[in-house]
């Protein structure tokens, strides 16, 4: 069975629900605590296995290049000064992974920015993680991507991740028809883009991680554009259900959709909490705060 070693990260939007703050920064180099979003998306497949990281950046996105690239001048200056280990987290990655940016010339849809990364990825099965969505394990288990790898390197099918949403929240999300059972390893029988609530009776959204077989590729060689002109991963998820079948698993992760206002907040709240050098202060300030409430 093929290993997964390659992945791509989406991050060519334009993040416009994060204006004015993304006129001119990457909404993928926003920070959580003190590392960017995309740090710790990137952190996720790394720990998953992966070896060649595949960027999907468009226009203005030079920041995400270059916080991936050697800084001589700094990297200098701090082993000069011994503080390192302030860079520890960037150069661990850089010593794990090839990091490969692909210019998305034309913002024609998440479908459209995974093709881009064909030339990396060659004939080979990967993995998909949205640049704007972290993942954090929990209770010592594998983080949702290495579980997504482990599932696929077993099977040969390709299998996603999926979590469970209330009607309010179905339109904003991918949804995945599935056989349900109690074990939280479903068989995905069809997906649909954003539907409305009464177009579908599932409420499992896909947060937005992937694994896939590479058949997955020539099926978005031959996508035409459709909910609102844009070439969908999901409608070419849905053909490669048909023809290969695709797997679903849940997972109990912590989840944040950094990409959203409220989510990010969250997570730089709770990533705080977790940090031995914050939480008992800030635990301190959120206990008064709640007093004012």
């Amino acid at each position: 069975m093929q290993k997964v070693k390659k992945a791509i990260i989406p991050a060519a939007g334009l993040g416009t629900r994060f204006l004015p703050a993304t006129k001119t920064v990457p909404k993928e180099m926003l920070t959580i605590v003190d590392a960017p979003i995309i740090l710790y998306v990137v952190e996720e497949a790394v720990k998953a296995g992966i070896e060649d990281i595949v960027l999907i950046a468009g226009r203005g996105k030079h920041a995400i290049e270059d916080f991936f690239d050697t800084s001589y001048e700094l990297e200098d200056k701090l082993a000069k000064d011994g503080k390192e280990k302030l860079l520890e987290r960037v150069t661990r990655i850089r010593d794990k992974a090839n990091i490969i940016s692909i210019r998305q010339k034309q913002a024609l849809g998440l479908g459209h920015a995974v093709l881009c990364g064909l030339p990396i990825i060659g004939k080979e099965p990967f993995a998909v993680l949205l640049g704007d969505e972290i993942t954090m394990e929990a209770n010592g288990e594998p983080n949702v991507t290495e579980r997504l790898v482990k599932s696929f390197e077993q099977t040969g099918v390709s299998t996603i991740s999926v979590m469970k949403v209330g009607d309010k929240d179905v339109s904003k999300y991918g949804i995945a028809e599935v056989e349900e059972n109690n074990s939280g390893f479903f068989k995905v029988n069809s997906l649909i883009e954003k539907p409305k609530p009464e177009q579908t009776k599932s409420r499992w959204a896909l947060p937005g991680r992937y694994v896939f077989d590479n058949a997955i590729m020539d099926i978005l060689q031959n996508a035409k554009p459709t909910l609102n002109g844009e070439i969908q991963l999901t409608d070419s998820m849905k053909i490669l259900c048909e023809q290969r079948g695709l797997n679903a698993m849940t997972f109990t992760s912590d989840r944040y959709d950094a990409g959203d206002k409220l989510g990010y907040l969250q997570a730089n709240i709770e990533l705080a909490l977790k940090n031995p050098e914050l939480s008992k202060e800030l635990k301190s300030y959120l206990h008064d705060l709640v007093k004012t409430f």
